[in-house]
Protein backbone atom coordinates (compact mmCIF):
# COMPACT_ATOMS: atom_id res chain seq x y z
CA UNK A 1 0.00 0.00 0.00
CA UNK A 2 1.25 3.81 -0.67
CA UNK A 3 1.48 6.30 1.45
CA UNK A 4 -1.68 8.72 1.65
CA UNK A 5 -2.22 12.31 2.96
CA UNK A 6 -5.42 13.60 3.83
CA UNK A 7 -7.20 16.05 5.49
CA UNK A 8 -9.49 14.98 8.05
CA UNK A 9 -12.85 16.97 9.39
CA UNK A 10 -14.35 15.61 13.07
CA UNK A 11 -17.83 14.87 11.60
CA UNK A 12 -19.57 13.65 14.78
CA UNK A 13 -18.30 11.20 18.41
CA UNK A 14 -20.73 7.87 18.12
CA UNK A 15 -19.82 6.55 21.79
CA UNK A 16 -16.01 6.65 21.78
CA UNK A 17 -15.27 6.36 18.10
CA UNK A 18 -14.80 9.76 16.19
CA UNK A 19 -16.10 9.75 12.58
CA UNK A 20 -13.66 12.20 10.22
CA UNK A 21 -14.41 12.67 6.85
CA UNK A 22 -11.62 12.79 4.65
CA UNK A 23 -10.64 15.11 2.11
CA UNK A 24 -8.35 15.26 -0.92
CA UNK A 25 -7.53 18.90 -2.63
CA UNK A 26 -10.92 19.86 -0.90
CA UNK A 27 -13.19 17.20 -2.31
CA UNK A 28 -15.13 14.61 0.06
CA UNK A 29 -13.13 11.01 -0.55
CA UNK A 30 -13.75 8.41 2.21
CA UNK A 31 -14.84 8.58 5.45
CA UNK A 32 -13.14 6.69 8.98
CA UNK A 33 -14.19 6.00 12.71
CA UNK A 34 -11.54 5.60 14.78
CA UNK A 35 -11.65 5.95 18.98
CA UNK A 36 -11.51 9.14 20.07
CA UNK A 37 -8.48 8.38 22.03
CA UNK A 38 -6.50 8.20 19.20
CA UNK A 39 -6.97 12.02 18.01
CA UNK A 40 -4.84 14.61 19.52
CA UNK A 41 -6.99 15.97 23.01
CA UNK A 42 -6.86 19.85 21.56
CA UNK A 43 -8.74 18.34 18.64
CA UNK A 44 -11.25 16.39 20.36
CA UNK A 45 -14.49 18.79 19.35
CA UNK A 46 -17.17 18.72 16.55
CA UNK A 47 -15.06 20.36 12.81
CA UNK A 48 -11.61 19.68 14.25
CA UNK A 49 -9.22 19.83 11.03
CA UNK A 50 -6.74 17.47 11.34
CA UNK A 51 -3.72 16.24 8.68
CA UNK A 52 -3.75 12.48 8.15
CA UNK A 53 -1.10 10.72 7.14
CA UNK A 54 -2.11 6.78 6.71
CA UNK A 55 1.27 4.53 5.86
CA UNK A 56 -1.54 1.33 5.92
CA UNK A 57 -3.87 -0.38 7.26
CA UNK A 58 -3.04 -0.15 10.48
CA UNK A 59 -0.90 3.02 11.10
CA UNK A 60 -2.73 6.40 11.10
CA UNK A 61 -1.05 9.49 12.22
CA UNK A 62 -3.06 12.60 13.33
CA UNK A 63 -1.72 16.00 13.78
CA UNK A 64 -4.53 18.84 14.95
CA UNK A 65 -4.57 22.33 12.44
CA UNK A 66 -5.84 24.78 15.14
CA UNK A 67 -5.35 27.77 12.21
CA UNK A 68 -7.58 25.54 9.81
CA UNK A 69 -10.10 24.93 11.95
CA UNK A 70 -10.68 28.25 12.86
CA UNK A 71 -10.54 29.31 9.07
CA UNK A 72 -13.18 27.14 8.24
CA UNK A 73 -15.21 28.09 11.60
CA UNK A 74 -14.99 31.46 10.51
CA UNK A 75 -15.86 30.79 6.53
CA UNK A 76 -18.95 28.32 7.46
CA UNK A 77 -20.20 31.36 9.91
CA UNK A 78 -19.78 34.03 7.19
CA UNK A 79 -21.76 32.47 4.91
CA UNK A 80 -24.41 31.49 7.86
CA UNK A 81 -24.40 35.60 7.74
CA UNK A 82 -24.94 36.16 4.62
CA UNK A 83 -27.90 33.36 3.67
CA UNK A 84 -29.32 34.86 7.32
CA UNK A 85 -29.33 38.54 5.80
CA UNK A 86 -30.40 37.48 2.40
CA UNK A 87 -33.52 35.80 4.20
CA UNK A 88 -34.27 38.65 6.02
CA UNK A 89 -34.16 40.98 3.12
CA UNK A 90 -36.32 38.54 1.53
CA UNK A 91 -39.13 38.60 4.22
CA UNK A 92 -38.81 42.98 4.24
CA UNK A 93 -39.32 42.50 0.87
CA UNK A 94 -42.56 40.46 0.56
CA UNK A 95 -43.69 42.38 4.11
CA UNK A 96 -43.88 45.65 2.02
CA UNK A 97 -46.32 44.12 -0.81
Amino acid sequence: MTERIYTAVLDRFEEENAVLLLEREGELVDETVVPRAMLPAAGRHQDAVFGVYLADEESMEFSYDPDRTRERRDAAQSRFDRLSRRLGDEESDSDEK
